[in-house]
């Protein structure tokens, strides 16, 4: 029998991709520990991002860019984002120049503005030091997860399971890991570098498998999924 972490370490989250405020306040409402704004595969735009974190007060707030620039990860944590996800982080490299945008000197390169809403417009210090999630999403981010781990700076190494699938399928040959044996190098290595480790997971799967091979951050579903399954859930009972 598998036995799951204390629940005390398990952070529960879930993905928002409608873009919606009205959304984002229900999730946050709902007893999240965590919730992803999410600008890479989302339908919300940047300007909708603000809105959003404006509604969440229970639920660290975090947004994942699409891609590693400096501007867009700066402007979120301007807003008040308690941290920041980038995909496709494959390298210790990729790493530290994402931990650069998101510090500001001399630790890194992101610019200093008193007046914005992080620093509650002037009238606050800045809360804490923004939490780093960096995306495991390829083999080659398998092979480097220990040293991205050992990234100061990084707090959550975070499997992305769809697009790791696809690159464990779409590279035969490439390596002998298989998806179960990548979850298990991935939290190896966080747990080494003293880190957490996160999934985003479907209901369906084993959470006390996964929180005894050690992941913590477990994001379950995505808006878009859960009120897919729900609607059809009202739906198809009818049509038989």
């Amino acid at each position: 029998m598998v036995t799951p972490l204390p629940k005390s370490n398990l952070q529960l989250g879930t993905w928002l991709q409608t873009g919606s405020s009205v959304i984002a306040e229900l999730a946050d409402l709902s007893g999240f520990d965590w919730l992803l704004i999410d600008l890479e595969h989302g339908c919300g735009t940047e300007a909708a991002v603000l809105p959003q974190i404006q509604v969440i007060r229970h639920a660290a707030a975090i947004v994942r860019v699409g891609a590693p620039h400096p501007e867009q990860i700066a402007r979120a944590l301007d807003w008040g984002a308690a941290g920041i996800m980038v995909p496709m982080v494959s390298t210790a490299e990729k790493a530290e120049a994402c931990v650069r945008a998101m510090r500001y000197p001399p630790l890194g390169d992101r610019g200093l503005a008193g007046m914005v809403r992080a620093f509650d417009f002037g009238l606050h210090a800045e809360k804490r030091p923004p939490v780093f999630h960096a995306q495991i999403e390829t083999i080659e981010a398998v092979e480097n997860a220990r040293a991205i781990a050992a990234v100061d700076g990084v707090d959550v190494l975070f499997i992305g399971p769809m697009d790791l699938k696809l690159n464990l399928q779409s590279r035969p040959g490439r390596t002998s890991l298989d998806f179960g044996a990548c979850l298990r190098e991935v939290a190896a290595a966080a747990k080494a570098a003293g880190k957490a480790c996160g999934l985003l997971c479907r209901q369906t799967d084993d959470f006390a498998e996964l929180q005894a091979l050690g992941f913590t951050h477990l994001a379950i579903e995505t808006d878009i999924t859960l009120l897919r399954e729900s609607y059809r859930n009202v739906v198809q009972p009818l049509r038989v």
